[in-house]
């Protein structure tokens, strides 16, 4: 018999936020008693209160049912066959880079490119979430592989920064609102297409910004997996590629980790920046926040299979129930689709390209200044 996550034993299962955070072991936040509290005395008592209280519960129960129902492929096998097919496609990529022909050496470069992408989006993603196994020992050991080794960048605070305080505090101004990607001084197309090339760079050197007041031996594994990740690469670059000057080989570095910098960072701001925001002191329920404040992209078979569903098409689902892998959230999404709709709450859904419109033409109102609270007549 498989395992039932803790937050859906009975009871348990009205605030995921809070109770992730709880399970995760971060005293410094609120437990999901306290939102609960706070939220009576802001949203108001009665029946109606009641009624709104048991409509994350009844969602949970349609999609635990569903999970209890799916097998091991369907759960984790399907992500984790993505995950190795990248990794074997690195040898390849490898052997191909060292070609003289520009053909098949493109052909290297992009093999690489996605390969690498995959591994350190969808991979790093669902590493921080715990999704990769029902092991807790295994779990850290995956976080730490994929987020440090593989995507150059520290797990405490990549699970600190997207766990604990994205998924917690979904588009709450100054806390989970993605105000990380607002560069207010860059022009709106330096920022949309110039700026995520240098993401490469700058991750490593964020992460080493993140490891002030951390213990020693915690900076110490923390820049040592860093940099086993990096040197590899280099290594096998110049080894089994046959690159010959330094400065090529971090040119190829560079262009193979930078190929998905930019829908990467649109994915990022067009999911949540532009949706309803929230005061600190002013939050609805979960399953309201997350309806009002996150949004799909359409199926896109690229990003589908580099970033995984729970960040493209599934991210409603992903924002609801985030424990679950990315071909979960896919089956998952009628279920939750049609409930969402069935009880008048918003499922919204948007196009890339129309997204990217929006972005480009109120780019000043949307990342230069803060966008303003709004105030969900009905929720509050």
């Amino acid at each position: 018999m498989q395992n039932v996550p803790e937050e859906w034993r009975e009871g348990r299962s009205e605030s995921r936020g809070g109770m992730l955070v709880k399970r995760r072991g971060d005293s410094g936040e609120r437990s999901s008693g306290d939102m609960k509290g706070e939220w009576r005395k802001n949203a108001g008592t009665g029946g109606e209160e009641g009624e709104k209280e048991t409509l994350m519960m009844e969602l949970t129960r349609l999609v635990q049912t569903m999970v209890k129902e799916s097998s091991w492929w369907e759960r984790r096998g399907i992500d984790c066959s993505i995950l190795a097919a990248a990794f074997l496609c690195l040898p390849p990529a490898f052997l191909l880079l060292s070609s003289s022909q520009i053909l098949w050496f493109s052909a290297g470069m992009l093999l690489m490119g996605v390969a690498h992408a995959v591994i350190t989006i969808k991979g790093t993603h669902l590493a921080s979430h715990g999704a990769l196994s029902e092991s807790q020992a295994w779990g850290k050991f995956w976080a730490v592989f994929f987020i440090e080794i593989c995507g150059s960048f520290s797990a405490r605070a990549g699970v600190q920064g997207h766990i604990k305080m994205h998924h917690a505090h979904t588009n709450v101004i100054g806390l989970g609102d993605s105000s990380v990607w607002k560069v207010p001084f860059l022009p709106r197309t330096v920022y949309l297409f110039l700026a995520p090339l240098a993401v490469p760079i700058i991750t490593p050197l964020v992460a080493l910004a993140h490891l002030k007041g951390h213990s020693s031996a915690h900076i110490v594994r923390t820049i040592l997996m860093v940099t086993l990740g990096l040197y590899s690469q280099y290594w096998l670059l110049i080894h089994v590629s046959g690159f010959k000057s330094p400065l090529s080989t971090l040119l190829c570095m560079l262009i193979c980790r930078a190929m998905f910098s930019v829908p990467y960072i649109h994915v990022n701001i067009f999911q949540h920046i532009g949706l309803p925001m929230f005061s600190p002191t002013r939050r609805p329920k979960r399953i309201y926040q997350m309806t009002h404040g996150v949004l799909n992209l359409p199926r896109n078979p690229v990003l589908d299979w580099t970033f995984g569903h729970s960040l493209i098409n599934c991210h409603v689902e992903h924002h609801l129930f985030p424990f679950l892998s990315d071909n979960m959230c896919l089956k998952v999404k009628p279920v939750v689709s049609k409930y969402l709709t069935e009880k008048q709450l918003p499922y919204q859904e948007d196009s890339y390209l129309s997204r990217l419109n929006f972005f480009f033409h109120r780019y000043q109102e949307l990342m230069v200044f803060a966008p303003p609270i709004t105030e969900l007549v009905g929720v509050q």
